[in-house]
């Protein structure tokens, strides 16, 4: 049983499809063991809450500086003994310590095909924004491994959203999210709960 712990900044709609997949099967031989959070008035703790979920929140502004926050998550994380760690629109960067605690066991939903429109300062609404500031036709949502770089880890899995005329970055997000985001992610789970995939060369590939 894959245990795997949910890092969520926001309203939680990712991990509500966790959630949601593992109680309807799609996510096999899979336990959500605890959703931590950086906010501590945010939707998500309560989804996970009502789904019977130890949540807790980790907020830095409750810390003296960053060093020390940085300890207190990954003290949170190593207390639940995950053997994945899900950022499912996680808004704050991993501890390089955690990074390399957790090699090939974080995984996260990013909401562009990487490369294009990834690193600092692409997240949440600002990358559909520029997305629709570039002009794009084809965007989409990328699963990767977490690595020290900013989205560069190996890539899982990615699927691509058309682009409509007459979108504005809240549509295009909801398109994204119900046609890519929360269908790879929960898939991503279940490839890695049941030995599907593996990272050699530091590339995903699928086993047979």
């Amino acid at each position: 049983m894959l245990r795997i712990v949910v890092l969520v900044s926001g309203g939680g709609t990712n991990l509500q499809a966790i959630i949601d997949s593992v109680a309807a099967g799609k996510i096999t031989n899979t336990e959500i063991v605890g959703v931590i959070s950086n906010n501590k008035t945010v939707k998500s703790l309560e989804r996970a809450r009502n789904a019977g979920i130890p949540a807790v929140s980790v907020s830095p502004k409750d810390f003296e500086n960053r060093d020390i926050f940085n300890d207190a998550l990954l003290d949170a994380v190593n207390e639940l003994k995950p053997d994945l760690v899900v950022l499912a629109g996680f808004l704050v960067a991993i501890p390089p310590k955690m990074v390399a605690q957790y090699s090939n066991r974080i995984i996260n939903i990013h909401p562009s095909l990487i490369p294009s429109f990834c690193g600092v300062g692409y997240y949440g609404l600002k990358v559909h924004e520029k997305v629709l500031e570039r002009g794009a036709k084809v965007t989409g949502a990328t699963v990767h491994f977490v690595n020290e770089g900013m989205d560069e880890g190996p890539i899982i899995s990615q699927k691509a959203v058309y682009v409509e005329d007459g979108d504005t970055p809240e549509i295009l997000q909801l398109r994204v999210m119900e046609q890519a985001e929360w269908i790879l992610l929960p898939q991503a789970i279940d490839d890695i709960a049941n030995g599907r995939i593996a990272v050699v060369d530091n590339k995903v590939v699928k086993n047979k």
